[in-house]
């Protein structure tokens, strides 16, 4: 079965980790390692015979317009994470449409092709935040994989449907593919355990993660989804003074993504996101000018 594999385009100083220690405005005082490392992941997955879509800040795309270029002349398929790494529940609707519309153009502009799918900062597509699914399908969106069906302090929504569906929102419909979650029964309650990648990826055993995978793809007979961003490869990347919490977060691992990933990739069938939902996506509504 094929799973879906992604590839969150941002740098080092632009995660939410540190949000409260770099402004937005300082972004351009620190240097760019999101292209070097880009291209080692295109390279690796050159390596491995394998496509995927890769979800592009629109502040990066922006900077470095070839990188978005070279990423689709290697097959893989353009999506976009909006412009400025906010949280969704944060910035409010008027403030959300400003910066998904930026973004996708931006990114249309550079691949010749309409981007069909969106993936909010920090999976910040919350309980207080689904109004933003009306605005990407007005905003001419098929696909979201933006809610996380876990408990966390930034994201989440725990009860949440695990695997790709569509969803009817009051703008049109809309399909959605949920971070990838493992449930464990233990005393009696269900956990469910968060397997999708990123943090996770480096905190677990790779093994864990492709078990999890497997057990998915046959006993659930669904496709799971894996994520990771440039800078999880990247174990010299400048250190940000933030807090013990944060440091772990970002930090923990970095010197083991890349192993980790190689072994994922030699025992697990992946194709890019659009791939995977195949049937179950829908063609992408024309927009109103």
């Amino acid at each position: 079965m094929l799973n879906a594999l992604t590839i969150d385009v941002e740098d080092y100083f632009q995660v939410n980790a540190f949000a409260g220690h770099i402004r937005q405005d300082q972004w351009d005082t620190y240097p760019l390692r999101v292209d070097g490392n880009t291209r080692r992941i295109l390279d690796m997955l050159d390596s491995f015979s394998i496509k995927a879509t890769f979800f592009i800040l629109g502040w990066v795309a922006e900077r470095l317009p070839a990188l978005t270029k070279e990423i689709h002349r290697r097959g893989h398929e353009i999506a976009c994470h909006g412009y400025g790494h906010e949280l969704v529940y944060s910035i409010g609707p008027e403030r959300f449409r400003e910066d998904i519309r930026r973004s996708k153009m931006l990114l249309e502009d550079q691949c010749g092709e309409q981007v069909q799918g969106y993936r909010a900062p920090s999976y910040s597509i919350t309980g207080k935040s689904l109004w933003a699914l009306d605005i990407l399908v007005e905003e001419g969106f098929a696909y979201d994989s933006s809610i996380f069906p876990v408990m966390h302090d930034t994201y989440g929504i725990p009860d949440a449907e695990r695997f790709p569906h569509k969803l009817q929102t009051g703008a049109g419909p809309l399909v959605e593919f949920p971070l990838t979650t493992l449930p464990l029964h233990l005393g009696g309650k269900e956990i469910r355990l968060p397997i999708a990648g990123g943090g996770y990826l480096r905190l677990f055993p790779s093994e864990l993660i492709k078990w999890g995978i497997k057990r998915i793809n046959t006993k659930e007979k669904q496709p799971a989804v894996l994520y990771f961003h440039p800078w999880e490869i990247d174990p010299d990347q400048p250190r940000i003074k933030a807090g013990l919490k944060s440091r772990f977060r970002h930090y923990l691992n970095l010197d083991k993504t890349e192993r980790k990933l190689e072994h994922l990739f030699g025992g697990i069938s992946f194709a890019p996101m659009k791939t995977v939902l195949g049937g179950l996506l829908l063609e992408p509504p024309k927009l109103h000018k």
